[in-house]
């Protein structure tokens, strides 16, 4: 059940005063971490006439928007330009600019300790600074994907601990990012927002906040629900992907094209969403968030099996792409050993500078362990450094492509000439389907 605080006439009703600010606009936002989240957001916000402030402890960043500079490709430099004349939006590393703000959301990065552990400092840091400087009648809203709890288990405590009571001095929200950069179908004001809070008027607040720049609010019973929400998300997409890369696996046992099979069976009306196998799964979700599910479960005494073994399935995909590329090569009478291989795309996905858990990466270290001779080609990447490699991005000149033993398509960007490419390459590995058919020299995943 949701919490009831004890109301008293002595209190101001922080909840109305708030909601007519958030109706009229006049609510002021604070955004904790700007980056592929936190940055789209606030973006959004000051677009629809909110004053926002953004809070980040990166200087470079902070000084960039204030420079009118966007670093992330689904902002454009128009709309921080835009939002910066008007007033609307401006970036600091000072947090104790929060009390200002009569909103505050927190975007802030939560990776894994280990294989299996959540590691949510970012946020505890994040929420000690709003404790410095909470006052009454704010809504704090985290963002940040975590595990089942910590909105009211976590943060809560943190807080009250302020002296303040949730939900007669300030309201609490869980409110997962939905974002998938690069998806021009699908900014920002085109998601829908699942809101969870702790009392049923914070819920009501948050939704009333996200309806000013999305296409609908959705009220769920409680932070742990919309926690889980997020959660399943992903892990519907971890456990689909990891089936699919298996299924890929089997299917090159048996001498079908898994790509020509996906494409048949998504010609079913219903009961199949197709999915694609790659050569891992990268960005800043998939390859961790069913991993916090995975986690909590546990402390449950439940094990998830799906979560394990599709989280094992497509960490071993970078490793299968390269034996596969040593098979190849061994059948043309070529030692991987000593063999040129060109890795042509190195973000973790298409048309985005994002190198976070990409697999490519993953796939230049094994080729170097095996003693490959490896160079890269990514036009969104001009240099790249993996450990105390330094590697600069090639040009896909016939010379380099033709001194290469083998090319391996392993992210498909659009401004690369495929065709060049297949023109020149003795040999190309291609794991994004990116050419029609296998045979002349091409082997498909």
């Amino acid at each position: 059940m949701k919490r009831k605080p004890k109301m008293s006439k002595s209190f101001p009703d922080y909840f109305a005063i708030l909601k007519k600010k958030i109706e009229r606009k006049k609510a002021a936002v604070a955004v904790i971490g700007l980056g592929y989240v936190g940055l789209p957001l606030a973006a959004e916000f000051a677009l629809k006439g909110f004053k926002v402030t953004g809070v980040d402890l990166d200087e470079d960043r902070v000084r960039r928007l204030n420079d009118n500079t966007s670093y992330i490709s689904d902002v454009p430099h128009k709309v921080i330009s835009r939002a910066a004349a008007a007033g609307l939006l401006r970036a600091s590393t000072d947090f104790s600019l929060l009390s200002g703000a009569d909103v505050i959301l927190i975007c802030v990065p939560t990776p894994l300790k280990r294989k299996y552990h959540p590691d949510i400092s970012f946020i505890i840091s994040a929420v000690k600074q709003i404790r410095k400087n909470l006052r009454p009648g704010q809504l704090v809203i985290l963002e940040s994907t975590t595990y089942p709890g910590t909105t009211q288990e976590v943060i809560l405590p943190l807080l009250e601990s302020s002296g303040l009571v949730c939900g007669r001095d300030f309201f609490l929200v869980f409110s997962p990012e939905r974002i998938d950069p690069g998806n021009r179908n699908f900014p920002v004001n085109k998601i829908p927002k699942v809101v969870g809070g702790v009392t049923s008027e914070a819920s009501e607040l948050a939704a009333a906040l996200y309806r000013r720049i999305t296409c609908a609010a959705v009220p769920v019973s409680s932070p742990r629900v919309a926690e889980t929400v997020k959660l399943l998300e992903n892990t519907f997409r971890i456990v689909n992907i990891g089936m699919i890369d298996e299924m890929a696996m089997m299917c090159h046992k048996m001498g079908i094209d898994i790509w020509e099979v996906v494409e048949a069976a998504g010609t079913k009306p219903f009961g199949f969403m197709p999915f694609y196998p790659g050569p891992g799964v990268g960005g800043h979700c998939i390859p961790k968030d069913p991993l916090y599910l995975y986690w909590k479960a546990k402390s449950f005494g439940f094990k998830s099996k799906y979560i394990k073994l599709s989280s094992d399935i497509i960490n071993h995909m970078p490793r299968y792409v390269v034996d596969r590329v040593q098979a190849a090569l061994r059948s043309r009478g070529r030692r991987l050993k000593g063999a040129g291989i060109l890795v042509c795309g190195v973000t973790y996905k298409k048309d985005i500078k994002d190198l976070r858990k990409s697999p490519p990466l993953d796939i230049i270290e094994i080729l170097r362990l095996r003693q490959a001779k490896v160079s890269y080609h990514d036009p969104l990447i001009p240099y790249l450094k993996i450990g105390s490699i330094d590697l600069k991005s090639q040009p896909l000149s016939p010379s380099v492509l033709k001194s290469c033993d083998c090319v391996i398509i392993a992210t498909d960007h659009s401004s690369v000439d495929y065709a060049r490419i297949k023109r020149y390459a003795p040999f190309i590995f291609d794991t994004r389907n990116v050419y029609a058919a296998a045979g002349d020299g091409i082997e498909k995943l």
